[in-house]
Formats: structure tokens, C-alpha cells, sequence
């Protein structure tokens, strides 16, 4: 369980203080503010210091010297350091919608954030240079399966014979590591964290790098310096599709992403009662509004099959977002069941597509991911 540090913020920062550029000679101390520090109950330390947009790239190659200097500190058995860099006040944010006239995998991403630690880039570098394709999965509003979903696709695109990477960019409540069955955190390799390999696919969620227990209790600016991050100072290598699971809702978070990196297409998930529609109509509307193609709803727990007899019974109606998908002008990509095998596969780490690829919901799910990878290929031709 996560708490607060055993010693004082004066004493962090003093540690801080005497680590600096070589540059410069700018130090930690000087240059960040201390936003958070958490130690769980291994003694595992994850300290987030904000600092200034301008001074990020220069600062972020001192965060493997400081991670081996805050490990020295009383009962710490290991510890990461997160920067976290702001746009300040005011600064208008960068104008970087992708013109769409272009090919989508060929889109150019602008500037925006660059890679901490790297050679700042030029304004018109794309920011994931080896990824060909961006889509995300989103929900109107929790608790309808969207991670869930996640999941199973980017592991059925991976099946399909696609390079896939998985983003967890819900940082309130990230999952997706318990869902891949992943331990332990990611490597850092020459300053930049290195994917989990899991299930043929290539993963990254800030719950692999904190305790699940702790609260990210962040605001929204922090929230998108750890997106950011996640995004540029990761190895993401050569991808063919990389999955992207946005938090609930069409907040802050969907907005700016659509602004750094060029989405493809986004996959809409919802339950067939008419209030989860409601907000899933809204989560198509808004990614129309950014000119994001909808690649279609996904009507998640559509009915409940008996596993003694094999009756269908439609706990929370049927066909409703497929009836919304018809009435919006978008795409169906199918239906999945409620099923304990779908419960209990999310809580042992295992994809249904991979545990129980026979099953109602495994066989939905490949069906839904050859959709999707269809029309991948289709916008890479």
C-alpha cells in the first residue's frame, strides 16, 4: 500500500540539489517543483517533480543519476523519478490537427512535446516516427468494458499479424498491466523506457511503474505531461497499429492527444441500455467534431448466456448500439456477451482472444479485431 515518505520534502530536495547538468550545472532542486512522493509497502519510491517546458530535455537525462541517489534513502529498495513538464500559463496550445487531405499513416504529427532527454525536434517531427497507425478506444462514460476492449483487440491485431503496441493513457485509473498479467517495471534503456512484451504485443501503462494502490490524484496539466511521456520517452520501435485507451468521458486528455499525434480512427464502446448510449452518441460526436474517423460502436455485454443451458438473456437490452450505429452513420463491429470467462480472464492477466479464443466473447473479439485490421490495411495501402 502507498504512502507518504518517511522524510521531509527539505530533505528530497536536498538530495535533488546535487545532482545537475553538466551543461549548466542546473540542478533538480533549482529547476523543479516537488509535486508528489509515494513509498509502498516494498519500499519502492515514485517521486514526480514538475518542471518547466523549456528546461525538460536538458533536465530529464539527470532521472536515472537521481533514481540511484533517492534509492540510498532509509528503507528505499528502489525508486523512479517523474518529470513532469507544463505549458505555462496562458501559452496558447500548439495548433497540431494533421491536414487530412494527406494518406492517414502518412500524416505528419507538429510539434507539441518532444522526447525528454532526446535532440529537440524539428516542428514538423512526427512524434511516434515508427508508428504507422493510431487508433483509440474510447467510451462515452466507466464501467462498459472499454479496457477490457483494449485489450482484447490490440492482442486479436497482434493475432492478425499486426505490430501492435498498447498505450494505457488512463492515468487516473490505469489497468491494463493487471489485464496483460505483467510484473515488475519496464527497463530503461540509453534513457528511454522499453515496452512490456505480452501476448505478442508491446505495452505501457503508468500502473507499471506505480503501486496499483496509489491514488493519481493529478490535475489536468500533470495528467498530460505523464500522456506525453508515455508517448515520446518510450521505445516504442516500429508499429504497424498502436492501440490507444483513453480514460471515460470526452475530457481534456482526448482533446489534447488528438492534437499530438494524428488518430486514424477511434472505437467507440457502450452497453445497450439507452443511458450508456447517450454518452457513447457523445463520444462519436466528439471525435467527429476533431475530424477523427469513428471506425465503429462495439456493444459490449449485449446478453448474458447461461453457461448450464446456453440461454440468452438480455440483462441490459440488445441491439441498442447497433441501432445507434445505423442511426449516426457509423460502422457496427459486433456484439460481445457477458460472461464470467471474461471477468475472471481481465483478473488473471490472460486476453480472452488467447485464454478462451473458442468461446461467445474470444470469438467476438477476433471478429471485431479482423474488422479493424481490414480497414487498417486499408488506410496503409
Amino acid at each position: 500500500m502507498a504512502q507518504t515518505a518517511p522524510f521531509s520534502s527539505d530533505t528530497l530536495m536536498d538530495l535533488l540539489r546535487t545532482i545537475r547538468t553538466p551543461q549548466t550545472g542546473l540542478s533538480l532542486a533549482s529547476a523543479g517543483r516537488l509535486e508528489s512522493c509515494m513509498v509502498d509497502d516494498t519500499g519502492r519510491l515514485t517521486l514526480t517533480l514538475a518542471v518547466p517546458r523549456e528546461q525538460a530535455p536538458e533536465l530529464s537525462g539527470l532521472c536515472d543519476e537521481a533514481a540511484q541517489k533517492l534509492q540510498t534513502l532509509p528503507n528505499i529498495t528502489s525508486a523512479t523519478l517523474i518529470l513532469t513538464a507544463h505549458r505555462p500559463a496562458g501559452a496558447p496550445e500548439p495548433n497540431t490537427r494533421p491536414q487530412r487531405s494527406a494518406p492517414a499513416a502518412a500524416q505528419p504529427a507538429a510539434g507539441g512535446h518532444r522526447p525528454l532527454g532526446g535532440t529537440p525536434a524539428a516542428p514538423d517531427a512526427p512524434v511516434l516516427p515508427g508508428v504507422k497507425t493510431i487508433i483509440a478506444v474510447a467510451s462515452g462514460k466507466g464501467g462498459v468494458g472499454k479496457s477490457t476492449t483494449a485489450v482484447n483487440l490490440a492482442v486479436g491485431l497482434g493475432m492478425e499479424g499486426l505490430k501492435t503496441g498498447l498505450l494505457d493513457a488512463d492515468i487516473h485509473g490505469p489497468s491494463l498491466h493487471r489485464m496483460l498479467g505483467t510484473t515488475g517495471k519496464p527497463e530503461v534503456v540509453e534513457g528511454r523506457l522499453q515496452p512490456v512484451q505480452a501476448w505478442g504485443i508491446r505495452a505501457v501503462s503508468l500502473g507499471m511503474l506505480v503501486d496499483e494502490k496509489a491514488a493519481m490524484i493529478w490535475r489536468g496539466p500533470m495528467v498530460m505531461g505523464a500522456i506525453n511521456q508515455l508517448l515520446t520517452d518510450v521505445d516504442w520501435g516500429n508499429l504497424d497499429v498502436m492501440v490507444v485507451d483513453l480514460p471515460p468521458g470526452t475530457g481534456d486528455a482526448h482533446l489534447s492527444l488528438t492534437q499530438k499525434v494524428p488518430l486514424s480512427g477511434a472505437v467507440i464502446v457502450s452497453t445497450p441500455q439507452d443511458i450508456a448510449l447517450i454518452d457513447a452518441r457523445r463520444g462519436v460526436t466528439m471525435f467527429e467534431k476533431v475530424k477523427v474517423p469513428v471506425l465503429g460502436l462495439v456493444e459490449n455485454m449485449s446478453y448474458f448466456c447461461c453457461p448450464n443451458c446456453g440461454h440468452n438473456t438480455e440483462l441490459f437490452g440488445h441491439g441498442g448500439a447497433r441501432r445507434e450505429a445505423e442511426a449516426m452513420g457509423v460502422p457496427f463491429l459486433g456484439e460481445v456477451p457477458l460472461l464470467a470467462d471474461i471477468r475472471s480472464s481481465a483478473d488473471s492477466g490472460v486476453p480472452l482472444v488467447i485464454g478462451a479464443p473458442q468461446s461467445e466473447g474470444g470469438k467476438a473479439w477476433r471478429a471485431i479485431a479482423h474488422t479493424v485490421a481490414t480497414a487498417i490495411q486499408t488506410m496503409q495501402a
